[in-house]
């Protein structure tokens, strides 16, 4: 079979994968896309996509469930788990553009080639016995969830997220371990259509990268919808009996426990999605958490670039799709420049959610510089009390010359009201100029500078 040859091959389609491709369209040039999965990667698949959809539809159904204080009366509080699943189904064909065989036709400027890819040379890999040549190489393969070494989990049987947003049944008790992003937003959605939830975190904080005060005030909530917390506990063993699985807990005194489930979901975190490609054959170097880049994100090898999980600290879709088209245009740039992270935002989507930018009082603390703070709360908001959307809360945290150095909300689509946050820190606006933004009312947003005018009176 003879070798094909490209310009770019792009393996992984997955937000990094599909961005470099539909970033180059127009060149007139020859690329050839791999993907050994489904098209779209973890996000539409198996993450993102899918467990908005069930967020959302929890949400509906927790709300339709306590709508009597509003002076309604829904009689039927149920669902259709099948239903569910079917609607989830349409959301993601419509994000990936129809069906797998109509979204592949929307590659109009690239090969595509389902398969395993294989280096066999710095610039060669197989595909299914086809061998193709590329001038230039993106590595975006994403991360495949991470596993724990717990005895006798793989006998008792477990989920990640791959398989929790298409279950074809609900358990009627499932532990999550891992009480980070993934854990928590998973435990809302099961909870809501009336799992018994218990959330597992070997950590001794919940939600580690975040403000406190927000952590604090979400687990209560959630608390109060029925999902239960353990920090501060490991899982030793699993054993399959035939009331369920029994996890032996313990916590760092030695002080053991048990709990007794139907089902378990693995949500500790990610790993890089390296096994199989033979990057040795290529000389790419990596590390523990991926492929070793430089700030353009071009590898150790000069024609080979990787972007997306495995190339940053940052495991978001967003973050994904920005390096891939990054590594794209540098990949024929004659002088590439560096992909930009210091002002990375992000969110966890419960209801209500946590949006992240910049640093949380914590880490100021712990590098010691000096910073002035602000907890400003939803109570008198007029926008929250129509909306019974009290619980939110925003912390701004600003050096003294008024610059912005972090911003966190908890609200319903806190990274909507994240926006102006994110556009001050990459601009240099100050705290003033949010402080004096006029806000429309009644809307959620006028929290945001609200809580400006609040830090600017202590500068």
């Amino acid at each position: 079979m003879a070798t094909l040859e490209f310009d770019l091959l792009v393996i992984g389609d997955g937000a990094a994968g599909s961005s470099a491709v539909t970033n180059l369209q127009g060149r007139q040039l020859k690329i050839a896309l791999v993907e050994r999965d489904k098209l779209g990667g973890t996000c539409l698949n198996y993450g993102c996509d899918p467990t908005k959809a069930l967020l959302h539809i929890a949400s509906q159904l927790h709300n339709a469930r306590h709508s009597q204080k509003l002076g309604l009366q829904i009689l039927d509080g149920g669902f259709s788990w099948g239903k569910v699943l079917e609607r989830v189904r349409h959301v993601q064909s419509q994000i990936r553009g129809g069906t797998p065989e109509e979204a592949e036709r929307n590659y109009k400027e690239a090969t595509l080639f389902k398969g395993q890819a294989r280096f066999v040379s710095p610039h060669e890999v197989e595909v299914n016995g086809q061998r193709l040549r590329a001038d230039r190489i993106i590595i975006a393969t994403g991360t495949i969830p991470a596993v724990p070494a717990i005895k006798g989990l793989k006998e008792a049987g477990y989920i990640t997220n791959t398989e929790a947003v298409a279950l074809p049944e609900l358990p009627k008790r499932l532990a999550i371990l891992g009480g980070g992003p993934i854990g928590i937003e998973f435990s809302q959605i099961f909870a809501r259509f009336g799992v018994q939830v218990t959330v597992l975190e070997k950590a001794p904080d919940l939600l580690a990268t975040e403000d406190r005060a927000l952590v604090d005030r979400l687990v209560s909530l959630l608390g109060k919808e029925g999902v239960s917390f353990r920090a501060g506990v490991e899982v030793v063993e699993v054993r399959q009996e035939a009331t369920g699985k029994r996890l032996l807990l313990q916590k760092k005194d030695g002080e053991q426990s048990e709990l007794v489930v139907d089902q378990i979901l693995v949500a500790v975190g990610r790993s890089p999605a390296l096994d199989g490609l033979n990057l040795a054959a290529a000389g790419v170097e990596t590390t523990e958490k991926g492929v070793r880049v430089d700030e353009t994100l071009r590898t150790n090898v000069p024609h080979i670039w990787a972007a997306g999980d495995i190339a940053c600290k940052y495991q978001f879709t967003h973050v994904a799709s920005e390096q891939g088209k990054r590594a794209a245009l540098n990949a024929f740039a004659p002088q590439p420049e560096p992909f930009d992270e210091k002002v990375i935002p992000w969110g966890i989507y419960t209801y209500p959610s946590i949006a992240h930018v910049g640093k949380t009082e914590q880490e100021l603390k712990d590098a010691g510089q000096e910073y002035v703070a602000v907890l400003h709360t939803f109570e008198e908001l007029a926008r929250a009390v129509t909306d019974d959307q009290t619980a939110g809360m925003v912390r701004l945290l600003a050096d003294r010359a008024g610059r912005i150095l972090g911003g966190h909300i908890l609200a319903n689509n806190a990274g909507d009201l994240l926006a102006p946050l994110v556009i001050a820190m990459r601009t240099g606006w100050t705290v003033k100029i949010l402080a004096e933004t006029v806000q429309p009312y009644p809307t959620l947003a006028e929290a945001v500078s609200q809580a400006a005018q609040k830090l600017q009176e202590k500068l």
